[in-house]
């Protein structure tokens, strides 16, 4: 690219690379806690095969499977196209559903849909997680009142983790500890299965024969 673009700055080529190629970010920048410049590879290269263009229809049934029953709406804020209702009004198969509002949702006929009263178990995800930004109306994921929390200025969506469903806190580790910061302060059932989950995520995390532990702050300063 150099060559054929004289005095245009590395660093430009490179984004341009970033955003019209699909990469991969490879070891061993792309392996967790480990710092250093960041390197790419194309997705051909790195999955031995090459890349075949998915129809619109497999890719929205791609969506709903991770994340339905879901809007025309949700699939467009998580896929950044537009006018793909007329996509799926033409797709065969898909059950068509309604919310509470009387809208739309659609998803697949063999998807789960677990009945309103079974417990959610809480989960720990991982930051910039695709649930969080794959819906249109995000207060089914995370109250209004919590965003600031999670979607910071610089562009950062840390850690989180879900109680019930919702988006109840963010979460960090270092060193084998994982560092809960719940936004309000959880019950006592609800903080050990915190303390089960995050101790599970800082074995996981941590190198073997580390000690591990789960600490709980606030969003000032204090830690228990």
């Amino acid at each position: 690219m150099a060559e054929h673009l004289p005095g245009v700055l590395p660093r430009q080529l490179g984004d341009v690379v970033r955003a019209r190629l699909p990469l991969v970010q490879v070891p061993p920048r792309a392996v967790w806690g480990v710092g250093g410049a960041t390197r790419y590879a194309t997705a051909e290269s790195w999955l031995g095969a090459p890349l075949q263009a998915a129809e619109l229809p497999a890719v929205i049934r791609r969506y709903l499977a991770a994340f339905g029953p879901a809007t025309v709406a949700d699939v467009q804020a998580w896929s950044g196209l537009t006018r793909l209702r007329e996509i799926t009004d033409a797709m065969p198969g898909l059950l068509r559903l309604r919310d509470e509002h009387g809208g739309e949702l659609l998803d697949l006929p063999d998807a789960p849909r677990p009945d309103p009263d079974v417990p959610a178990p809480v989960r720990f995800l991982p930051d910039f997680d695709n649930v969080v930004l794959s819906h249109a109306r995000r207060a089914r994921i995370i109250r209004d009142e919590h965003r600031p929390h999670l979607f910071l200025r610089n562009g950062i969506v840390p850690g989180s983790f879900l109680v019930d469903g919702l988006v109840e806190g963010t979460w960090r580790a270092d060193d084998g500890t994982v560092t809960v910061r719940p936004f309000n302060p959880p019950s006592d059932r609800v903080r050990e299965q915190l303390t089960e989950a995050g101790e599970q995520l800082a074995r996981f995390l941590a190198p073997p024969g580390t000690a591990v532990a789960v600490r709980f702050a606030d969003h000032g300063q204090g830690v228990s």
